[in-house]
C-alpha cells in the first residue's frame, strides 16, 4: 500500500510556478529576437512583389504601344491594356487578368507622359505617400 500512495503522489506532481516563469520568459526572448526579423521579410518581400508586378506591366505597355503607336494616356490608364480605349489596331487583352492594386492594396499609379520617361508607374509603398525610406519607399518604373 505504501508503494500505491508513493506512485499516487508523483502522478499529481505538476510544474511549479517558477517553471513555468522560465519557460514564459525564454518564449519572450525568443519572440522578441526572432519576431522582427520575420516582420522585416514580409517588408521586402512587398517591395519585391510590386517591382515584379511593374515589370510585367512594363510589358504589357510596350505590347499596346507597338500595336496602338503610343502608350495609353493618363486618362485611359491601366485599364487600356485590358479594355479597348477605341483604337483599331488594339491587339488585346495585354494582361491575362485585371489590373491587380499594388501589395499594400492601393491602385499603381500611371501617368503618361511621364516626368521620368515616357510614362512613369509606381506604387506609394507602405505609407501611401511620395517619398519615404524602407519599406515606405516607393517602388518606380525609373529606378
Amino acid at each position: 500500500m505504501r508503494s500505491e500512495s508513493f506512485l499516487f503522489k508523483q502522478s499529481e506532481r505538476g510544474f511549479t510556478l517558477i517553471e513555468l516563469l522560465i519557460v514564459m520568459i525564454i518564449l519572450g526572448l525568443l519572440a522578441s529576437l526572432v519576431g522582427p526579423k520575420l516582420f522585416q521579410k514580409i517588408g521586402t518581400s512587398k517591395q519585391k512583389t510590386a517591382k515584379m508586378q511593374i515589370s510585367l506591366f512594363e510589358s504589357a505597355l510596350d505590347a499596346y504601344r507597338l500595336d496602338v503607336g503610343k502608350y495609353p494616356s493618363t486618362e485611359e490608364g491601366l485599364e487600356a491594356l485590358r479594355k479597348n480605349p477605341g483604337y483599331e489596331t488594339w491587339n488585346g487583352p495585354y494582361l491575362p487578368k485585371d489590373i491587380p492594386e499594388d501589395p499594400w492594396g492601393r491602385d499603381y499609379v500611371y501617368r503618361c507622359p511621364g516626368e521620368h520617361g515616357d510614362y512613369d508607374l509606381y506604387s506609394l509603398g507602405a505609407d501611401g505617400q511620395e517619398g519615404g525610406e524602407g519599406e515606405n519607399a516607393d517602388v518606380t518604373n525609373w529606378e
